[in-house]
């Protein structure tokens, strides 16, 4: 296993790369130094030669990423984060070969934005998904793609409660490829890889293509509206009360200002 810029590693496994955001004891939050890290990981899996499918998960079996590290956030007091904040497939950096999400445990925020950037997916049984955006005054602008994944009213009940929902019910409206125990999920996701991986590497990368053609026209506009819409909310005071009452242990004061 290689270090890419700690906390991330880039392990080959045959013809698959497996990328894992290596801080458990964070529960693989996104700080600067994860953020970094993936970013070299996505370019060094676009120039592998070797590896035609990534598996993207996190260490440990409790948390693939519970999202950004809101104590860093309130420490920086971050408001809009820029455009390169961090890989997301389709919006700032291209992957043609296909991207697997090994979903281990808690999938939040930021998390879910990498999830929602893979291709498929293969969920632990314990593993849960969410935008907890809302109870902490953040943005969710990049959750664009979760209206073409699951059907709208299941969006909605994501995006306007923050409540996560459980690896069962992520494969029942079809968020989710397959549930694995926890156990086995490192080996069913390397099967579905290598399941691709033995298929014609041409034939795949168009296949993968076609997927993304009629989304692709209208999400790139889609993106930029809906930075529009939350840029208020980032520019606004919860936006850092919410990670300050995060970072001292309380509930938050909403003044909606």
């Amino acid at each position: 296993m290689t270090p890419i810029l700690p906390p991330v590693t880039y392990d080959n496994r045959g013809p698959v790369a497996w990328v894992t955001i290596d801080r458990p004891e964070a529960h693989n939050a996104l700080n600067a130094e994860v953020r970094r890290g993936l970013w070299d990981a996505f370019a060094r899996f676009n120039a592998d030669e070797q590896a035609s499918v990534m598996v993207l998960t996190g260490a440990g079996d409790k948390s693939f990423c519970a999202g950004a590290d809101l104590k860093e956030m309130a420490e920086t007091a971050m408001t809009v984060p820029p455009p390169d904040f961090i890989p997301q497939i389709g919006r700032n950096v291209e992957v043609a070969k296909p991207v697997i999400g090994a979903i281990n445990g808690v999938c939040l925020g930021g998390g879910f934005l990498l999830a929602q950037s893979c291709d498929l997916l293969v969920a632990s049984s314990t593993a849960t998904f969410g935008i907890p955006e809302v109870s902490v005054g953040r943005g969710s602008p990049w959750a664009i793609p979760l209206t073409t994944m699951v059907p709208r009213a299941i969006a909605m009940e994501i995006l306007l409660t923050g409540r996560p929902i459980t690896a069962q019910r992520a494969y029942q409206v079809g968020l989710v490829n397959e549930i694995a125990a926890p156990d086995e999920l490192v080996a069913r996701a390397q099967s579905l890889a290598e399941t691709i991986a033995r298929n014609a590497p041409l034939s795949v990368i168009a296949a993968k293509r076609t997927a993304y053609l009629v989304a692709g026209e209208r999400m790139a506009q889609a993106f930029d509206e809906a930075e529009d819409l939350w840029r208020p909310v980032y520019l606004s005071t919860d936006a850092q009360e919410g990670p300050r009452a995060f970072k001292e242990k309380r509930e938050p004061i909403w003044r909606s200002r």
